[in-house]
């Protein structure tokens, strides 16, 4: 229900219940919109199509011409039309009108201005029409069009301060920015008054854009005079972020000042969504912790990935999962053949699938609910499936819980691997890509112990099996949002009014998004050759000291004030900092500037195959402590955390070894 005001009354206006009856007639409210701006080009060309014949014969036109006149206009006027349509000029909303659009009506103009003189000769060899009347009806048209166009904006517009919320008033609002993005926002909450925001200054960095107007909006000056008297001078309800190329640390600023002025706030879409064309600028959202990173989010070439993928059958394990289910969703894009996604977890296949399904994919997708570590059931998939990229995201990884249970971490990070790559070579796979971590750079986890023992199992598989099925991995950091990472768990903590835990001060993590990642691995899988590790460009590492600060910070909140911060200390297997290659690793430029490949020399497999084999017959007759022993044997550079009776013993037999030694 909308009101309008028609006459001098306010009247209501059902808007489903106008469109419930036009579809009953088979119209809709855009097949109307169109025919009425038709009809208006047509009445618009009509009118500069005589008035070029007058200014022609400076108003005393010929009786030859007047008589021709009827028939000219027969056919010149539908041929401007079909322009029009050919240029898609029925379709335009009435509220937008901008370069584009007027690109597109000078080429109409200048099409119906050639035909007019190419089909009148044809029709009329020796008379013809009057050149004078073709180029000063090029111009009346292409200003009448304009004319026509602009006028409807500003109707729209004039009838949008009518047409709204059926009550209240509108929010006043400042848009940080005044460069390009924030003028199209302010022209869009202008235009679209029913979002009951009021845009009534612009703040910017830029000090020479002070106390001048974008769109008749003033520019009051920058950011901080949220803090003087001129706030409430404003009367502001709101602020709108308006900056998606800004860098982070400006953002956080912007952000800590907001909180300051206890604002609140929303932004506009990245400059990747944008770029993508995925949302419109006045799609506002909230701000998130990714739009606070220390880095502009990094945009990966797709040509290459739609090669690899378009038409061919790919299969996915972990597709439930925070990184398997993206995977799944940016595959699917790329219009693959069939789409195979194995997941453990009834529930969460469920979710993926039934969302694959809602966006139009469910004829190309077939899930499996079963176990990696089925041999035979994966074997059937693989063998009546057929699929010629594998993307491996199933995994342990939540680092605390697999110190406690390793041998269920290896079984499935490091022996489900080995034995999916196999496979995967028996039945004919081009491309294998296993999801790593950089928590597998001298590792002091369980976790990142057996991620780089599954590294290691593919790089010695590939020398063993050159020139069939490509074996790679992808190392990547901390994945924002993901399951078990520390934004969820922060953001809990912060639900239910703290404290929210911080191991140290100091610890520091490298972080993407989960598309980022995605786009990572894809493009990872269209360059590798075999037998390499990826690595993205991560930029700076984040001290989580910082992230939850910022966090609280979102929430509306103070950090140490309104939400406690504690510190816990380091738990099992963690790090202070992350490493991101060995130096014995060499780096090996790709493609892409922000992806690197590096390359070591694969231990023989058959030592490999027997670490394996010792793993398979002791996994369930060793305690915890002797699973990290056997990991330590096989991956010299990890550093077991043991129970501290286990180290004792173990120390005690050492000391004993050197003494019989020596």
């Amino acid at each position: 229900m909308v009101r309008a005001r028609f006459d001098g009354k306010i009247v209501n206006i059902d808007l489903k219940t106008a469109d419930s009856m036009t579809s009953k007639l088979g119209i809709t409210r855009s097949s109307l919109r169109s025919f009425g701006l038709l009809a208006t080009y047509a009445a618009g060309l009509f009118a500069c199509f005589l008035s070029a014949y007058l200014v022609r014969f400076d108003f005393q036109v010929p009786e030859a011409e007047l008589r021709a006149l009827p028939i000219l206009i027969l056919w010149i006027i539908p041929l401007k039309l079909l322009l029009l349509y050919v240029f898609r000029q029925q379709q335009v909303l009435p509220s937008s009108f901008g370069m584009p659009d007027l690109s597109r009506l000078l080429y109409c103009s200048a099409s119906s201005s050639v035909l007019m003189l190419g089909v009148s000769w044809i029709l009329d060899e020796n008379q013809g029409l009057p050149v004078g009347v073709v180029i000063i009806d090029f111009l009346f048209s292409l200003v009448g069009l304009v004319v026509i166009r602009l006028t409807l904006r500003w109707r729209r517009q004039r009838l949008g301060m009518h047409f709204g919320r059926t009550g209240g008033t509108s929010r006043r609002v400042a848009i940080i920015g005044a460069g390009e993005a924030g003028a199209i926002l302010a022209a869009e909450l202008r235009s679209k008054k029913g979002l009951g925001l009021e845009v009534v200054a612009f703040l910017d960095d830029d000090v020479s854009k002070w106390h001048t107007t974008v769109c008749g909006i003033p520019i009051v000056g920058g950011p901080e005079i949220l803090l003087t008297e001129i706030r409430s001078r404003l009367r502001l309800d709101e602020v709108i972020i308006s900056i998606p190329s800004a860098s982070a640390s400006r953002k956080r600023a912007i952000l800590s000042l907001l909180h300051k002025a206890k604002l609140p706030f929303r932004t506009v879409p990245s400059i990747a969504e944008l770029a993508l064309g995925k949302v419109q600028v006045s799609h506002l959202r909230s701000v998130e912790i990714q739009d606070l990173l220390g880095r502009p989010p990094i945009l990966l070439g797709t040509e290459n990935i739609r090669s690899l993928l378009s038409g061919q059958v790919v299969l996915v394990t972990g597709a439930g999962g925070s990184i398997g289910s993206e995977l799944c969703r940016q595959i699917a894009g790329f219009g693959p053949s069939r789409l195979i996604l194995v997941e453990r977890s009834e529930v969460q296949m469920f979710a993926i699938e039934q969302e694959l399904v809602q966006k139009g994919y469910g004829s190309i997708i077939t899930p499996y609910v079963t176990d990696l570590l089925d041999h035979a059931r994966m074997k059937m998939i693989l063998e009546s499936t057929g699929p010629k990229v594998i993307f491996h995201a199933a995994a342990h990884k939540h680092v605390p819980l697999m110190e406690s249970q390793p041998a269920e971490a290896i079984r499935n990070n490091a022996l489900g691997t080995a034995r999916l790559a196999q496979l995967a070579i028996e039945c004919g796979v081009e491309r294998f890509v296993l999801i790593s971590t950089d928590k597998a750079i001298n590792p002091t986890s369980v976790m990142g112990a057996t991620k780089r023992l599954a590294e290691m199992f593919l790089q010695s598989l590939h020398a063993a099996n050159p020139g069939r099925t490509r074996l790679m991995a992808v190392r990547f950091g901390n994945v924002l949002g993901s399951s078990g990472s520390v934004i969820p768990v922060f953001k809990e903590q912060i639900a239910r009014g703290g404290p929210v835990t911080v191991t140290d001060p100091a610890m520091t993590r490298y972080f993407m998004t989960i598309p980022e990642a995605v786009s990572l691995v894809l493009q990872s899988a269209a360059q590798g050759a075999g037998g390499e590790i990826f690595l993205l460009d991560m930029g700076k590492p984040v001290r989580i000291l910082d992230l939850a600060r910022q966090l609280i910070i979102l929430s509306g909140l103070e950090p140490e004030k309104d939400i406690p911060i504690e510190f816990v200390g380091l738990r099992p297997g963690e790090k202070l900092f992350e490493e991101l290659n060995y130096e014995q690793e060499s780096l090996i430029p790709t493609e892409h500037p922000k992806i690197r490949r590096f390359s070591a020399n694969a231990i023989p497999f058959e030592r490999i195959q027997r670490i394996f084999a010792g793993f398979s017959d002791a996994l369930y007759n060793t305690d915890a402590d002797q699973c990290k022993e056997l990991l330590l044997q096989a991956v010299p550079e990890y550093t077991p955390n043991f129970s501290k009776s286990y180290l004792s013993n173990r120390n005690g037999k050492v000391r004993q070894n050197e003494t019989a030694t020596r």
